[in-house]
């Protein structure tokens, strides 16, 4: 399974939100902020995607691998 590599388009607009604090055309790093956020919002909605779009991200930009990593690796650094 491939990479999914982001257009100059996307990485544009990936680096247009708030949230994103660096970003590749392979990666995105992701603020404190979001981290922090996003799992106050997982507690209360355990729906990854619909708090991505809530928090300004297009699901088909991310792909659906990223958005479980997302998940993962959020889930996992706040129960340490």
């Amino acid at each position: 399974m491939g990479i999914n590599h982001f257009t100059k388009e996307q990485t544009e607009k990936l680096r247009s939100n708030p949230y994103v604090k660096h970003v590749s055309e392979k990666a995105i790093t992701y603020t404190e902020e979001f981290r922090e956020e996003f799992y106050i919002r997982y507690q209360e909605n355990p729906f990854p995607s619909k708090i991505l779009v809530e928090m300004g991200f297009d699901l088909h930009v991310l792909g659906k691998s990223r958005i479980y990593n997302i998940s993962k690796r959020v889930k996992a650094q706040a129960s340490r």
